[in-house]
């Protein structure tokens, strides 16, 4: 029988055993992580501990250190760079590159840079559109000079093919520009939304029965934008839910042959035994077939509860939910705290954020956009 971590520092949050006394030392979570179940938070519903779940930053700090501060308290620490606004754009696309991404070599630079010559001299330089440089920094990659940086070190391409002149222009309505692999958003007509959906909020944009619907939050951009949903999340669900009007990225962010990941921090009744938490990880069998976690991890423990990080792909309805049913530990609450890279941070809940240019480009990259 296993009672996960009793001491120590944890991945995910403390452990204060659900309103026991503490069984280690703090997390990355911050505050009083999980406290008597059924406390109520300021922003409503259930909680975890003193706080809404949402109040402090999930996950690791950015320096990858469990328990340490964000770099909001640490700002300035650093020694600053000769060049800010190169590291910026360096920062921003060098150190966030996909990892199926490999730099183009040498040759593979020369030869589009013949390619490039023959291009313009077929054409005589009489190409529609703006320069390529311009329209990256239109899309918040960089200023225009880190952009040129970019394009002469290989970085950029152009509808699958290497850019490494100057001279390129680009329609932003209908070519397809990468960063260090990573797409560039440039339809600005696009809108990308997460939404920390509170429990007890239905998942569409009508409810006939009068419940809360996730178009009480979303009134003037729903009727603006028409927005949509990517999948669901159940009533009693909270957490992480993207909507947007870009139908490809939706479609394709729900299809199941991107294996787009999702995970969830489960509370349920206590202990969990590990030949329980081994069975998820192998596999159950449900009514409509087979289903195992890709990831399972105890973040802390007591003789009454369990909390469990669980993460998978799978869509299917209610699956979480079911999974757990189906071994005996029915689920107490569940919230979803990340899709793909999106991830739950410190957003209240039933508050809106626009996605980022990184986010959205990673999500992208995901998907083979």
């Amino acid at each position: 029988m296993s009672r996960g971590p009793s001491s120590g520092r944890n991945d995910r949050g403390n452990n204060s055993n659900f309103g026991g006394k503490p069984a280690g030392g703090r997390g990355t979570t911050g505050g009083k992580a999980y406290g008597k179940p059924g406390g109520a938070g300021r922003t409503g519903g259930k909680s975890f501990g003193e706080k809404p779940f949402g109040e402090k930053p999930y996950g690791k700090s950015a320096s990858g250190k469990p328990g340490e501060k964000s770099n909001s308290a640490k700002r300035n620490t650093a020694a600053p760079r000769k060049n800010s606004e190169r590291a910026f754009g360096k920062e921003r696309f060098g150190n966030s590159v996909p990892t199926n991404y490999a730099r183009p070599t040498q040759r593979a630079r020369a030869q589009a840079r013949a390619e490039s010559q023959a291009a313009r001299e077929i054409n005589g330089e009489q190409q529609d559109g703006i320069r390529l440089q311009k329209a990256m920094a239109n899309a918040g990659v960089a200023s225009r000079r880190v952009c040129e940086e970019m394009i002469l070190e290989g970085r950029v391409e152009v509808n699958g093919n290497l850019v490494v002149e100057l001279g390129s222009r680009v329609d932003p309505a209908k070519d397809r520009i990468h960063v260090d692999g990573m797409r560039i958003q440039m339809n600005q007509a696009n809108r990308y939304f997460v939404f920390n959906k509170p429990k007890h909020v239905m998942c569409t944009m009508d409810d006939p029965e009068g419940r809360r619907t996730i178009a009480d939050y979303f009134k003037n951009e729903h009727h603006s934008l028409r927005l949509f949903h990517v999948g669901r999340l159940d009533y009693k669900t909270e957490g992480v839910l993207i909507l947007t009007n870009d139908g490809e990225l939706a479609n394709r962010l729900q299809h199941p042959k991107y294996e787009v990941p999702k995970t969830y921090l489960v509370q349920i009744p206590g202990p969990l035994p590990r030949a329980v938490s081994n069975q998820l990880r192998e596999g159950i069998k449900l009514e409509d077939g087979w289903i195992k976690v890709d990831d399972l991890k105890i973040i802390a423990t007591t003789p009454k509860h369990v909390m469990v990080e669980v993460t998978l792909h799978s869509g299917r309805n209610r699956i979480v939910r079911r999974m757990f049913d189906a071994v005996g530990h029915p689920v107490q609450r569940l919230v979803r705290v990340a899709v793909g890279p999106v991830l739950l941070g410190d957003q209240k809940q039933g508050t809106i954020r626009s996605l980022g240019n990184q986010e959205v480009g990673h999500l992208m990259a995901m998907v083979g956009m």
